[in-house]
């Protein structure tokens, strides 16, 4: 009886060797024709003085045709220089500058897209930077594939020590999942950091955000797709069209973070996201039932042990493949530390969520 509950581990690895061989199937995209896609690129922003500038900077230098794109940037109630910094740039052809009509990020995306030419649109943050080729290879993908929304990928800057280790591998691990899943043509995860989708689709689901919850602008709305079976959301593989964004400074920023996307759970409906919730946290539980277990009675440490070394391998094999696909393969010496970490901080998040969730 005592290994009975460990054959809750067999959906996790099903699942995980499900994303990895979706994962085997991506393939570099390669521009083949010029895009003329007239593209608009949308950031909503508060309080991002420190930021906005270097962003712009790295869009100014964008290798595409500069009356082929423009910048809406949509102060969301700043109370530092966000709109002076906005509105001092000059580096850029096509450059607007709006005020929330409403308040909060989703509401500041609805301002600045309902008043975009493009019908392109193309998501970014403040504390994003990327290469010379993102808006062209974005465009380019657009036309070749003609999808309603485009998942791109997305890392954050290289940290030190073993917490910045950490940030890397589990942010690489989520984009292994949100690749996985995608390609797979069960997309679960999306990060507007680096999201680009119609104008018209994005109109006829922007009702479906849920703007109770503060966050989630990105997935609320690739789960509203998702409902209609004629949406077409893709994967975009290309070293060109990623994102790099800058990671938490602290445990606990990094902590309220992940808090915040929790929060979104209780409002998810789509099932394919639901179900690789429940199968990832499932497994976690059981390593973490086993270990208190085998603590009090050590025969259950062998189970604790088998369990774990199960885990492990689909871990690696979509850590070691995104890694590799994000020139990071170096990260992988952490893995072990990692994995034995994962679990204090799994309940640290769930903790301090249930503590927080009212603050």
């Amino acid at each position: 009886m005592q290994w009975l509950p460990a054959i809750l581990i067999l959906p996790y690895i099903v699942l995980l060797l499900k994303l990895y061989r979706s994962l085997l199937k991506a393939e570099p995209f390669s521009i083949s024709a010029e895009p003329v896609t007239f593209v608009s690129v949308v950031v909503a922003c508060r309080n991002e003085q420190k930021n906005l500038r270097d962003l712009l900077t790295h869009i100014s230098l964008q290798n595409y045709p500069s009356d082929l794109f423009e910048v809406i940037i949509v102060n969301d109630r700043s109370t530092d220089k966000t709109a002076e910094v906005a509105g001092g740039f000059t580096g850029i052809r096509n450059i607007k500058i709006l005020n929330n009509k409403g308040e909060g990020k989703k509401q500041a995306l609805r301002t600045g897209i309902s008043a975009s030419k493009g019908n392109l649109i193309i998501t970014t943050d403040a504390d994003s930077r990327m290469g010379m080729d993102w808006i062209r290879t974005i465009a380019a993908f657009s036309e070749m594939n003609n999808p309603d929304m485009i998942i791109c990928p997305v890392q954050i800057e290289s940290g030190k020590g073993i917490f910045g280790r950490f940030q890397e591998l589990e942010f690489i691990s989520l984009q292994g999942i949100t690749a996985g899943s995608s390609l797979s043509g069960e997309a679960t995860m999306c990060n507007g950091a680096n999201l680009a989708f119609k104008k018209e689709v994005y109109s006829e689901h922007s009702a479906n955000l849920h703007d109770e919850i503060n966050s989630g602008d990105d997935i609320f709305l690739l789960q509203s797709l998702k409902t209609d079976k004629r949406s077409k959301i893709l994967w975009l593989e290309s070293h060109e069209a990623i994102v790099t964004t800058i990671s938490a400074s602290t445990p606990m920023s990094f902590l309220k973070q992940r808090s915040r996307w929790i929060s979104k759970v209780r409002a998810y409906k789509d099932i394919d996201t639901i179900i690789i919730g429940i199968v990832i946290s499932a497994a976690i539980v059981l390593q973490i039932f086993y270990l208190i277990a085998g603590l009090m009675s050590p025969a259950l440490l062998i189970v604790f042990l088998v369990v774990t070394v199960l885990k492990i391998i689909p871990d690696f094999l979509i850590l070691f493949n995104t890694s590799g696909r994000y020139g990071r393969t170096k990260l992988m010496k952490w893995f072990l530390p990692a994995e034995l970490i994962y679990p204090c901080y799994f309940l640290s998040v769930i903790f301090y969520s249930l503590i927080f969730r009212n603050k």
